[in-house]
């Protein structure tokens, strides 16, 4: 049985969420979410159910520890996590949701004691080779409040039974464990080399819902590095000072120039 917790969300597109704890309540988070603590809240770092648990995590890009925040003291506290990088953060009600709901593997943020957190791998073959970042995912798994974090807009679908929605790999924030989860070649020589969309879409059939996000992390750090890059080659080739920066502009598509 999960912690009852309440919550807030504030802010728009750097969110925090502040969760209210009662006296012996808990929310458990992965290391680092955390933004600030009431003097009564205390810190529990573990492997999160076991050493095998930790390095399950671990090799699949997660930490190997998952901190609880556990409230001693009396009446009310508070401890707050926020936002990695622009986006929303999404509440799942797990006992609304079947019990159990799926999220990409980067996406989990915190939930409250009682709720499990595990590593969840594709089955399909296909969607492991060319799946991207859809091929390791996290189960979260219980009867209370988790919460994730999706970059961009969050868009909510919920698909009726034998209702399909192709989707990039990036996009997909989370999913009811009732949705049919698959990769499919986009189609046309064309479309794989020159369509800018990849050469594998996923495919979601319901029943289930889906939570998707309009700028997966993968797809901001690709614009920064690439980015990055450029304005290293100008520099190299002695493009500088006012002149550098308006033909980097120009050429890198900024039209304040």
């Amino acid at each position: 049985m999960a912690d009852l917790i309440d919550y807030q969300i504030f802010g728009d597109d750097m969110q925090i969420v502040d969760i209210e704890l009662d006296q012996g309540e808990g929310v458990r988070a992965e290391a680092g979410a955390m933004m600030y603590m009431e003097k009564d809240i205390e810190m529990q770092t573990s492997s999160g159910g076991g050493i095998f648990k930790g390095f399950k995590r671990m090799i699949t890009g997660e930490s190997f520890f998952i901190t609880t925040f556990l409230h001693n003291g009396k009446g009310k506290g508070h401890v707050a996590f926020g936002a990695p990088y622009p986006g929303k953060i999404v509440p799942l009600d797990l006992g609304k949701l079947g019990g159990r709901f799926l999220c990409q593997k980067d996406a989990f943020l915190c939930a409250a004691q009682g709720i499990e957190i595990e590593v969840a791998f594709t089955k399909k073959l296909g969607t492991g080779l060319f799946g991207g970042e859809g091929f390791i995912l996290q189960k979260l798994e219980g009867n209370g409040m988790a919460f994730i974090h999706a970059g961009g807009t969050i868009i909510k679908k919920q698909l009726g039974p034998g209702e399909a929605l192709r989707v990039d790999t990036g996009c997909i924030a989370a999913f009811s464990i009732s949705v049919d989860y698959d990769i499919q070649f986009a189609g046309g020589f064309k479309n794989a080399l020159f369509g800018g969309e990849g050469m594998f879409l996923a495919s979601l059939t319901g029943p289930g819902t889906v939570y998707l996000q309009s700028l997966p992390f993968s797809r901001l750090a690709d614009r920064v590095f690439a980015a990055s890059r450029f304005q290293q080659r100008g520099e190299q080739k002695g493009v500088s000072g006012l002149g550098g920066r308006l033909l980097g502009g120009i050429l890198g598509g900024d039209n304040n120039y």
